[in-house]
């Protein structure tokens, strides 16, 4: 008779236990109005979910200009991780590191775009340390994306991204330097607006995706449309641009030769970052949104790039809302618009994402995408600088994002990091890039 009342009281405990910490679990997950805060309310854990409804109107604030100041970090700061990871640098001496990518050896690709290089960093056994770094590559002209070819084990080529071109050099397993000149693959694309173009490959190596974000805003400067829409759309794609915005907010797609160019996908402002889901190899954008509509508008977002889809830019934003500096355009596009899946603070600038392949981090967390976000320069309420994490169930994200790393803002002005780059070692830590900070950092896991 005791052990069951003892057992039942224990089982009543527990429950109670779980029931709190769903509690508490619930209570973390910030919606509608309360997502919309900054760099004070963000800590470990903290979930948020942004959908589309809870979008205010354009103008319901204002829009602000408030560049963050870059700063040491003050004495004593260290930057926040969820109970049972710890963070660490790997490396503070790459200038402008932003695009890290990790060879199937398990050596680190890091793109320096504002010093012109490409450099390869070899990891300890343990990967606690930096042994060895060298220039892969140099002389380049803002180098961003990085892509191995083939996908797999054994690639042959390393891609590379310029503003203007893509190029490849040859490869094998543990090169350290290049051991010739680059071969041109794709070059002309159109200069000026967001520079950065991240590579891809599909996981049969046929597709090589290039990102390409517009040339503007809104495409203020795009002038009118003189040839027939339609005709336009069906060599460039459903929403395509054109004049100064031609192959612009697109995802573009070629043969890994750099021939066959077509567009995979448009309307997507600026998609600073593509990675390919494991399993299902659907590609995946991260995308800085639009200005000058409020501080609150509209979301930065991260979701799956649709063959043939369309995502709004520059007409409409988040499905069918009309942009009220284009107001009654392009009509014939309503109800033709993928939404995002995932909605971020807007303003927060997410830059890179990878998926966790599984192995060190927890066991439910595998398949999970980790966004790295450079951080807002136009709203009063800072938010970004940080690392979050994307819960996806059954392949798919929920559309939640929870706070992973943060910690690099000191104050309302003050910031010491702004994390770019996002890749998972083979041993299933993750690291990230800073560009602030020329540093590499690594998250870790203890799984008791």
């Amino acid at each position: 008779m005791l052990n069951w009342r003892f057992g039942t009281i224990l089982s009543l405990a527990l429950l109670a236990c779980l029931a709190t910490a769903q509690a508490q679990t619930d209570s973390q997950v910030r919606r509608g109005a309360a997502a919309f805060g900054d760099w004070r309310a963000d800590a470990p854990g903290v979930m948020r979910l942004i959908r589309p409804s809870d979008l205010p109107q354009p103008g319901a604030t204002p829009s602000s200009s408030n560049g963050a100041r870059n700063a040491p970090p003050p004495a004593g700061k260290t930057l926040q991780v969820p109970a049972g990871f710890a963070v660490s640098a790997l490396t503070k001496t790459l200038p402008g590191v932003r695009v890290v990518r990790v060879a199937p050896n398990g050596d680190i690709f890091a793109a320096q775009s504002n010093v012109g290089r490409v450099s390869v960093l070899r990891l300890s056994a343990d990967r606690t340390k930096v042994e060895k770094t060298e220039t892969f590559a140099s002389q380049l002209s803002g180098p961003y994306g990085i892509a191995f070819y083939p996908p797999g084990t054994n690639p042959q080529w390393v891609y590379i991204s310029e503003p203007s071109r893509v190029v490849r050099y040859a490869y094998k397993a543990g090169d350290l330097k290049a051991s010739g000149a680059p071969q041109v693959i794709a070059t002309n694309f159109p200069g000026g607006g967001h520079w950065t173009r991240d590579l891809a490959f599909s996981p049969d190596g046929k597709t090589l995706y290039v990102a390409v974000g517009s040339a503007s805003n809104v495409a203020e400067n795009m002038g009118r449309q003189t040839a027939d829409v339609s005709q336009w759309e069906k060599t460039h794609g459903l929403g395509a641009g054109w004049g100064s915005e031609e192959w612009r907010a697109s995802v573009l797609a070629y043969d890994p030769d750099g021939k066959n160019r077509r567009s995979f996908a448009n309307g997507i402002r600026n998609c600073a970052g593509l990675a390919v889901q494991p399993g299902s190899g659907a590609l995946f954008c991260a995308t800085n949104e639009r200005d000058n509509l409020g501080d609150n508008l509209p979301p930065d977002y991260v979701t799956s790039v649709k063959a043939g889809g369309f995502y709004g830019w520059p007409w409409f934003y988040i499905g069918d809302n009309q942009d009220p500096r284009h107001g009654g355009a392009r009509a014939d596009l309503k109800g033709k618009i993928t939404i995002p899946d995932v909605l971020f603070q807007p303003h927060s600038a997410p830059l890179n994402l990878a998926f966790n392949p599984g192995g060190q981090f927890p066991t439910d967390w595998k398949g999970d995408a980790f966004v790295a976000m450079h951080g807002s320069w136009n709203r009063a309420l800072r938010t970004g600088y940080k690392i979050v994490r994307l819960p996806f169930r059954d392949g798919r994200p929920t559309g939640e994002y929870q706070d992973f790393v943060v910690g690099f803002v000191s104050g309302d002005r003050d910031v010491w990091g702004r994390p770019v780059g996002v890749a998972f070692l083979d041993d299933g830590s993750m690291i990230f890039s800073d560009d602030d900070g020329g540093a590499v950092w690594r998250v870790t896991y203890d799984k008791k």
